[in-house]
């Protein structure tokens, strides 16, 4: 049987590593053509030789920048003929550390990239859906540090706020035009970013404090949150815009 995402065009950032992977092998398997895009050569090449002959093409690229934006956009094109949906999943953390002591520097990388970049995507990509005329989907990678901050990863969970934000004001913004806007939020992630996440080494001692705050009682995983990824932008979601849905085994709950 032909996958969910079968004949559709995906772009998805922060392809090379972690939640992006995961997105990645996903679509891939349900069907999906993907551009990915990563700053980082050899993780994104890694991912890609993994996957099938022709169902994924690399586009070095630094998701802040306006111009890396139409080099991924004019190779979708230009491979694939189409673009369908766009996966705003590259994103960074700051190493847990009290807010007042976060240099202005750290501040600006966060908000650069977890939340320019989703300004970024929507001036390259929705011209693209309104002249293709069937519409289109943006899935964006927030956090449940959105609607839930914690100590110490203040404008983490700022910049993750504005992305969730903007996540529903698009949707409202550009349903006339068929195209849907959703938002995941997970919990803490099975990836490298742990260490930051706790401030300190990944240690079953040192999750502790994290996973006591998760009812299921565990972190996310790539596959968790690539599941609701190809259930969002695909057309099983059709009538589902503007939410921000909570992966986070329970976290929100407490």
């Amino acid at each position: 049987m032909p996958g969910r995402l079968s004949g559709k065009v995906a772009i998805v950032t922060g392809a090379g590593f972690g939640f992006g992977e995961g997105i990645t092998k996903k679509f891939v398997e349900e069907g999906a053509k993907v551009v990915m895009v990563d700053i980082n050569v050899a993780n994104g090449e890694r991912v890609a030789a993994a996957q099938p002959p022709g169902s994924v093409v690399f586009v070095e690229g630094d998701v802040s920048v306006e111009a890396d934006w139409q080099k991924v956009v004019d190779t979708a094109l230009a491979q694939f003929g189409q673009i369908d949906i766009v996966v705003n999943n590259a994103g960074v953390v700051n190493k847990a550390t009290p807010s007042i002591e976060i240099a202005e520097e750290e501040f600006d990388r966060l908000i650069r990239i977890n939340t320019k970049s989703l300004y970024h995507s929507a001036r390259a990509v929705v011209p693209v859906f309104r002249k293709q005329g069937r519409g289109g989907v943006f899935v964006n990678i927030s956090s449940i540090s959105a609607p839930r901050p914690r100590p110490n990863l203040v404008w983490y969970a700022a910049s993750k706020g504005a992305a969730s934000a903007a996540t529903k004001g698009l949707a409202a913004e550009l349903a006339k035009d068929n195209i849907r806007c959703n938002a995941i939020c997970p919990v803490a992630g099975e990836t490298a970013m742990v260490p930051l996440v706790l401030g300190k080494p990944d240690t079953p001692e040192n999750r502790k404090s994290i996973l006591s705050g998760i009812p299921l009682g565990r972190f996310a995983t790539p596959a968790d949150v690539a599941n609701a990824a190809a259930f969002l932008a695909s057309d099983e979601a059709s009538f589902i815009t503007g939410i921000e849905l909570p992966v986070d085994g329970g976290r929100s709950l407490n």
